[in-house]
């Protein structure tokens, strides 16, 4: 009965996310729509990424609806874009691809925007090489919510990833725990016109298209509105 109902979860999901070819305007609306998820969540009062956390960000990727579905069993999927700190400011984006499964009392199917902060330069290692399980390979843990850090908490210390999640309907168990994230190599060729690593682009070795400075530009801007909502 578990093998059964872990086979129509993985069914059923993906019949609706199918991690299918892309063009470039599917990437760059990905772009636009992981902006907004940002932008968003910064400007909800008292609800959004402490600016302590993103202060200490090395990496910051955002999954805008990331689809989750579930029957006691879930399975997630999903397409992402990361970018890293690096000597001249905020990396190019990279793109990726999220998939993997969780335990919870879980019904049907829901859409969630997720974002991950990378702690650390371990936890930008994890994301540069764009090849991990979450919590497995890179300790995990969900993020503190609210205008400041809880004082004492060790989550800029021990923690490679902070996870939040902003769902657009109830549902009952999210986690990312056991997620697989790996390169999205066809969002890599659809942007950049050619397949370039996750490494190179988040080590700010290509330069960022002008189809990337919404994207860029709400990165920049969530530590202003975390420090204008104080």
């Amino acid at each position: 009965m578990k093998k059964l109902l872990t086979f129509v979860v993985l069914l059923c999901l993906g019949s609706v996310t199918a991690l299918q070819a892309e063009t470039r305007e599917d990437v760059e609306n990905r772009l636009d729509n992981a902006a907004l998820v940002l932008h968003q969540i910064m400007a909800a009062p008292d609800k959004g990424i402490p600016e302590e956390v993103l202060e200490h960000a090395k990496c910051i990727a955002i999954v805008p609806h990331m689809i989750k579905g579930g029957f006691v069993f879930g399975a997630e999927n999903g397409r992402g874009v990361a970018t890293c700190r690096t000597s001249k400011g905020w990396s190019a984006p990279a793109f990726f691809a999220i998939t993997g499964g969780s335990w919870g009392l879980q019904i049907g199917i829901e859409g969630v925007d997720v974002v991950m902060i990378f702690q650390g330069n371990k936890g930008m290692q994890r994301m540069e090489a764009s090849n991990f399980k979450v919590g497995v390979d890179a300790s995990a843990a969900a993020g503190p919510v609210g205008r400041n850090a809880s004082a004492g908490t060790d989550w800029n210390l021990n923690t490679q990833v902070l996870t939040y999640s902003r769902a657009k309907g109830a549902f009952a168990g999210l986690t990312l725990s056991g997620a697989n994230v790996r390169q999205d190599d066809d969002s890599m060729k659809a942007f950049y016109g050619h397949l370039v690593t996750t490494s190179r682009v988040l080590r700010g070795e290509v330069v960022a298209p002008a189809s990337a400075n919404k994207f860029l530009n709400a990165i920049k801007d969530a530590k202003v509105q975390a420090v204008a909502s104080n």
